[in-house]
């Protein structure tokens, strides 16, 4: 019988990509990771990794295997789900992820739902890039998490996880309100601002994140290469460093508070789209489920 333990260090491997990364994950040495990989390896009697120059990858078998990981997790997370829901009351430590933009405007009146309808959970936020999430999910760090993409750079699904759609809002071009970008001219609309401002100095977000990814690829879809100036991840700091007129910046509806009198939002056909992820398995647990009620009530009261 194959040790599920050590198939959860095979199948992140396979989505992190190097052995160090998946001690990191898992708080353990790369050696202790290598010798659980080799017991595997032994258990399954043929070869499961492969060198390349100095990297490790999966064989064929090894990415066989990694896709029945994914369905025994997703039976086991069911089958916890189950045992749950037969429990009296909802009681344990829930950890939600989440970007600042919702930590600010949807978390704080779901916790409050919560915690009126379930005392007994024990409620724990952290905020984190949705680039990082789908890995603290899949490591257990989190169980449930707000997820966003964009229409224009869709995010490929992750085998390991599920999740119920929550909102769409429109993305917004900041620019400064005295100025005259291309053919963004104070005070008149452009049919395609973005392409306006292909002259324009860019405020995005830091390499790797996915507003850094996002801006580059809109600007891309436009024609141009964007000319960053300032790095931002904190879109009321976009927003001020507009106001300040040092350049234009995406923003997305629910980042937008007060807008200042010094910024113009010219709105885009672009969408970003935000979803509550969790396991795949996970969806009928009935912590997961009260989470996912709590933001829905949040996000419509907010919106209304």
């Amino acid at each position: 019988m194959l040790d599920v333990r050590r198939l959860i260090l095979l199948r992140d491997l396979a989505h992190l990509g190097t052995i160090a990364a998946v001690a990191q994950a898992h708080a353990y040495t790369p050696s202790a990771v290598s010798q659980q990989l080799a017991a595997l390896q032994r258990e399954a009697g043929t070869r499961l990794l492969e060198r390349t120059g100095r990297r490790v990858g999966l064989t064929s078998t090894a990415t066989a295997l990694v896709q029945h990981t994914e369905v025994i997790l997703a039976a086991l997370e069911a089958a916890d789900a189950t045992v749950a829901a037969a429990r009296t009351g909802l009681r344990g430590r829930v950890r939600i992820g989440a970007f600042p933009s919702a930590v600010r405007t949807l978390l704080p009146a779901a916790l409050v739902g919560l915690a009126r309808d379930h005392p007994a959970l024990d409620l724990m936020i952290s905020e984190l890039d949705p680039v990082g999430m789908p890995a603290a999910l899949r490591s257990r760090r989190l169980d449930v998490a707000l997820l966003h993409d964009y229409d224009i750079a869709p995010t490929p699904p992750d085998p390991a996880l599920d999740s119920t759609a929550l909102l769409e809002e429109t993305v917004f071009l900041a620019v400064p309100s005295d100025a005259a970008i291309g053919n963004i001219a104070a005070g008149h609309a452009s049919p395609d601002p973005i392409s306006g401002a292909r002259d324009a100095q860019w405020i995005i977000g830091s390499p790797g994140t996915l507003c850094h990814s996002v801006a580059l690829h809109a600007c891309q879809l436009a024609g141009f290469t964007p000319a960053v100036r300032h790095h931002a991840d904190d879109f009321t700091a976009m927003l001020a460093l507009v106001a300040a007129g040092q350049g234009v910046a995406l923003i997305p509806q629910l980042a937008i508070a007060q807008p200042s009198p010094q910024v113009r939002l010219l709105p885009l056909a672009m969408r970003r789209r935000t979803r509550v992820a969790y396991r795949r398995g996970a969806g009928g647990h009935p912590a997961v489920v009260a989470c996912v009620a709590a933001l829905r009530d949040a996000t419509t009261a907010f919106l209304d």
